[in-house]
């Protein structure tokens, strides 16, 4: 009995020694950011590749999208497939010889442009910088992201967030990294976020009718405008949290050193026992593993840190 109480004292002082520890120096177990140019599969897609008839054709979700804004301005019929297949050459040709570009079936930086060129872009009154500490929320069901300065709403905006099979993940995360001057489909402005299992930020578009909707894959889109704006305001460090309906637990097992949507559903119910005061990043560091240990020690588990069977259902997952 004296051992145990022992040990539960051990984990309690540990938790609260690395809360301070984070609530001091929120980066003390943050996992450096890993910059690798962004437009990988499975991260943000929106690099602008040149489409042109290959053999095999190309396909991908820019495709999908280009069917998609075509079929919007009755240039396409047939099945929406992201496959640049014969069909969508026939009609991107005649949607570039009506708007008077060469009808090549190449589509490049002109083309897309054009596809853009009747959208109304809302306008933005423009405000001075705020003073105070800036928190960006994104509310990604509602495709809104909300500028809070010291607690008070600030200025909103619309986005685009990533579509249902490429969601934008749900959590807090921070600004690492900032960008010019990328354009095509980032648009003018870059700011990432430090989502440890992929490359995902808030940017730019050169596709203005997609804002509002689910269409991005998996970044969050802005008016070029509006984050030329925002990215005055924001400095690097700038925490960014995104709520929204949480995508399904898949159950994999958890441990030190893994990061998933799944990691930010037991941060969150550790959160939600008191047991956990960190971020809920998607990160399994010390700090996540010391709160399970201390909950599974509590819950008669073995206390080994690690999420399993037994513990996503002890957890009530």
């Amino acid at each position: 009995m004296k051992a145990k109480k022992i040990f539960f004292t051990t984990l309690l002082f540990s938790c609260i020694s690395f809360s301070l520890i984070l609530f001091f120096n929120p980066t003390a177990y943050a996992t450096p950011p890993v910059l690798v140019p962004p437009g990988l599969p499975g991260c943000c897609y929106d690099l602008d590749r040149i489409l042109r008839p290959t053999s095999p054709s190309l396909e991908g979700p820019d495709i999908m999208e280009l069917q998609m804004r075509l079929k919007e301005l009755n240039y396409f019929k047939g099945e929406i497939n992201g496959i640049y297949d014969e069909n969508t050459i026939t009609w991107v040709k005649k949607f570039q010889k009506d708007n008077n570009i060469a009808p090549t079936g190449w589509v490049t930086v002109g083309t897309w442009k054009a596809l853009a060129q009747d959208v109304k872009v809302p306008v933005s009154s423009s405000q001075d910088s705020p003073r105070g500490n800036i928190e960006l929320v994104i509310y990604r069901d509602k495709q809104t992201l909300v500028v809070y300065v010291n607690g008070k709403e600030f200025k909103r905006y619309p986005v685009a967030v990533g579509k249902y099979k490429t969601p934008t993940p749900i959590g807090e995360f921070k600004i690492v990294s900032k960008g010019t001057g990328w354009g095509g489909g980032f648009g003018t402005r870059w700011m990432g976020l430090n989502v440890p299992w992929g490359i995902y930020g808030i940017h730019g578009t050169n596709k203005p009718w997609s804002i509002g909707r689910y269409a991005s894959h998996g970044c969050i889109r802005m008016h070029n405008k509006n984050v030329e704006e925002l990215f005055r305001w924001v400095p690097l460090g700038t925490p960014v949290t995104i709520v929204g309906t949480p995508p399904k637990l898949t159950y994999k097992p958890l441990q030190v050193g893994s990061s998933s949507p799944d990691v930010i559903k037991v941060q969150s119910r550790l959160r939600e026992l008191g047991l956990y005061l960190g971020p809920t990043d998607g990160r399994f560091g010390k700090m996540t593993e010391i709160s399970l240990m201390y909950f599974q020690a509590v819950n008669g588990l073995e206390p080994d840190g690690k999420v399993g069977k037994e513990t996503y259902k002890a957890l009530g997952l």
